[in-house]
């Protein structure tokens, strides 16, 4: 099983997957969990790059490659080894991040990334994505860390993001899942775990 989860920077990713690990693993699978970019050494200076150099002026086509070069090396390093031995697969993110961001929100052709994202991945999708989702303006307030260089597009862009996701999931409702994030993190994680439930 290869589950991703996604959605707008401040709703809540990371914490709902560890939770949803925890209960699967409760249940006796044997999960492996990843961020998308990073879990490799590649993945993680690419992320650094991508995330955290201020300084570097970076084309969206050239944004979209560096995330395809270090998902590439996750799929390859990660994710389709356990898979094959058996194991539950979660990432934080994965190609329909690249398709909203630098699609949807930046400007590219999604058509065309959903191509490259096939020949980055060897085609290799999540059998689920679940996109958590909040108000842009909500998902914002909660950022109080400083932020990275993705989540300083602002807030129009971030508009553009909500509404990437939300469309590809209305293309696409076999496969990606919209969950409300808005409510407390255990209320999430209810309805995550029942989408993940029917899902199976």
């Amino acid at each position: 099983m290869f589950l991703s989860i996604d959605g707008g920077d401040g709703t809540g990713k990371s914490t709902q997957l560890e939770l949803l690990a925890a209960w699967l693993r409760a249940q006796g699978h044997e999960v492996l969990t990843c961020r998308d970019p990073g879990s490799t050494p590649l993945g993680e200076a690419v992320r650094h790059l991508l995330l955290d150099r201020h300084d570097l002026s970076i084309h969206r086509r050239s944004e979209m490659l560096l995330y395809m070069a270090a998902r590439t090396q996750m799929v390859e390093e990660l994710i389709r080894p356990a898979l094959q031995s058996g194991k539950s697969v979660i990432s934080d993110r994965y190609l329909l991040a690249n398709v909203v961001y630098q699609g949807h929100a930046g400007g590219l052709d999604p058509t065309m990334l959903w191509e490259v994202g096939g020949i980055a991945t060897g085609g290799l999708t999540p059998d689920l994505t679940i996109v958590l989702d909040v108000p842009a303006e909500v998902a914002a307030a909660r950022l109080t860390r400083p932020l990275d260089r993705m989540e300083q597009q602002g807030s129009e862009f971030h508009a553009r993001v909500r509404q990437g996701f939300l469309t590809e999931a209305a293309r696409s409702p076999d496969r990606i899942v919209v969950v409300d994030a808005s409510g407390p993190v255990e209320e999430v994680q209810g309805n995550i775990r029942s989408v993940v439930k029917n899902w199976r």
